[in-house]
């Protein structure tokens, strides 16, 4: 559950802290006092697309802070251990947001992005706003919907599905490798020829361009290295060179290196030294005898590289892409030379992928058969406690065949809708063409009830699903919200009584002017504060006995009510 949400800077909210507690929490207040505000707080610290919007004028940045308590079991636990976060069942989210656009996330202490956030905060909360309405009336919605009723169960077939459309894609790619008339092929065959054999006849070697770098740049600088070796030479070998030196040196040394052990030693390192410059003296000597300038190596290196850069022009920046461009140019020309064949063998493969995608298709339908027939009941049911007593629902299926599976998508081949009827002897219609504003709220909540059993999450979190409804159709919505509540924490942003006086925990959202700004404050309510709210709500005045003992009376039935189911 959502435990607390702090929030700083955000819209008119200057500071707010919020404590909610484990059942149903109810959120009213004047329209424009800022209920949205905390909705979209809510979704930010969620994992929403952050808006520069919501930065408090004259401020730089806003932060909103989520506590959570959750079972160590939950799927939100799960997900931050596979990151290699620590929790012991708590989860504290903090979201910062800056005029720059910059945004930092931090998970339980540690930095996260957002789409890391987001497979932690899908399993934790459920966000239903009035958009949400107009998103079910969209089959492929609905399609969605149903899907997520299913669960799990789908999962391998709809893989196996993407596997076998993988597949089918590669065979199309390889029949229409083959298309075109004759003359077509024949042109293909005599273009690809050419590339296999111009890119064999240079016979690229790993390394050989790297080599012949080399070469060009030693060629290049050879003026350059004759004179440095020269040079060299002559300072070590020529008349008075470094070479006589040492000689003399050595010789001084040797007449008085019996005398001291310490001139022994120096002696012998002139020996060794003498030693090592003759041997240096020779090595330059050989490699003074090997400089020349050879036009016909230059010529050919140059024209190697040559060979080379066109090569890399035409099929690839390196050997590694100049092969696998061969390899592919000759499966290419094996396919189209022996066409026919190929086409036979590539027509009969699709045949049969085809047959599997249809098969595939034809048990994701079944599923879909199975468990929206046992999904239409519940909501049926739901919808009758929820005041639509004649209401029917059922999800219609469109028909398909095995031609169609060529247009089939990682969804199967399903066309489905929702059909509805609030009213005895009415048919049933599809969803956006017979529901009224009143009745789509309780279908959403009706759907939202069924779908809390099956993904986990422990916190619903309601936007005025109470629009269009009224009088004891809003009771009855009270005692739902209240009856879930007690499996599941429910936050809801509510304009009517009925809901309120079901509150566990009430909230009032007010907006002041002070010193020339506006402000928009969050306070819980005590008692009577949450009596003279639902006198507000009711349109009542404070202090006017009749609608104040109408408010009494409401909390007296509802704490009644509660009291009956716990």
């Amino acid at each position: 559950m959502l435990s607390k949400l702090t929030i700083k800077n955000v819209a008119l909210i200057d500071s707010a802290e919020i404590e909610f507690c484990a059942g149903l929490n109810v959120l009213s207040g004047e329209t424009g006092a800022g209920k949205s505000v905390i909705l979209d707080s809510v979704n930010f610290v969620l994992g929403a697309k952050a808006d520069k919007t919501m930065i408090r004028y004259g401020e730089t940045e806003c932060m909103v802070k989520a506590e959570f308590s959750v079972p160590e079991e939950s799927k939100a636990v799960r997900a931050l251990r596979e990151m290699d976060i620590d929790t012991d069942g708590d989860i504290i989210i903090s979201r910062r947001f800056s005029e720059s656009g910059k945004s930092s996330i931090k998970l339980n202490g540690n930095t996260v992005t957002v789409s890391m956030l987001r497979k932690v905060t899908d399993s934790l909360v459920d966000v239903h706003g009035q958009s949400e309405h107009f998103f079910l009336l969209k089959e492929v919605n609905q399609l969605r919907t149903l899907d997520g009723v299913i669960g799990e169960e789908l999962i391998p077939r709809k893989e196996r599905l993407a596997g076998l459309l993988s597949e089918m894609r590669k065979i199309e790619q390889q029949i229409n490798l083959l298309g075109g008339d004759v003359k077509e092929r024949g042109r293909r065959l005599d273009i690809l020829k050419f590339q296999i054999d111009e890119i064999e006849a240079v016979g690229l070697k790993d390394g050989e361009e790297e080599e012949l770098l080399a070469k060009r740049n030693k060629i290049n600088n050879l003026e350059k290295i004759i004179s440095a070796v020269y040079e060299a030479t002559e300072a070590l070998s020529g008349e008075n060179g470094a070479l006589d030196y040492i000689r003399s040196s050595k010789r001084s040394m040797s007449g008085i290196s019996r005398l001291d052990e310490e001139y022994s030693a120096v002696c012998d390192r002139l020996e060794s030294l003498s030693l090592e410059a003759d041997d240096i003296a020779e090595t330059l000597s050989e490699m003074g005898e090997d400089l020349y300038f050879d036009e016909d190596e230059a010529r050919e290196t140059e024209n190697r590289l040559d060979e080379i850069a066109s090569l890399k022009r035409k099929y690839g920046a390196d050997k590694k892409e100049i092969d696998s461009y061969l390899k592919k140019s000759k499966e290419e020309y094996d396919l189209l030379s022996d066409c026919e064949g190929q086409y036979a063998i590539l027509t009969e493969k699709s045949e049969c992928v085809r047959k599997q995608i249809y098969e595939v298709c034809r048990e994701i339908t079944a599923l879909r058969k199975k468990h929206g027939e046992a999904f239409c009941r519940r909501v049926t049911e739901e919808l009758k406690t929820l005041n639509i007593r004649n209401a029917k629902f059922e999800i219609q299926f469109g028909d398909y065949t095995l031609q169609d599976a060529a247009s089939a998508g990682t969804n199967g081949l399903d066309e489905l809708c929702f059909l509805f009827s609030a009213n005895a002897g009415e048919p049933l219609k599809p969803l956006g063409k017979i529901i009224s504003g009143g009745e789509m709220s309780r279908f959403m909540l009706a759907i939202k009830t069924q779908l809390s059993d099956i993904n986990e999450i422990s916190t619903y979190i309601f936007d005025e699903i109470d629009a269009g409804i009224s009088g004891k159709t809003a009771k009855v919505v009270g005692e739902k919200f209240a009856k879930i509540a007690k499996n599941m924490q429910i936050i809801a942003v509510s304009h009517l009584a009925q809901i309120a006086a079901m509150s566990d925990r009430e909230f009032l959202i007010e907006k002041r002017e002070e010193d020339g700004k506006t402000y928009t404050y969050v306070r819980m309510l005590d008692e009577g504060e949450k009596t003279q709210e639902i006198v507000r709500l009711l349109g009542g005045e404070s202090g006017e006995e009749f609608a104040v003992k109408h408010a009494e009376e409401l909390v007296r039935q509802a704490k009644e009510y509660k009291a009956a189911i716990n």
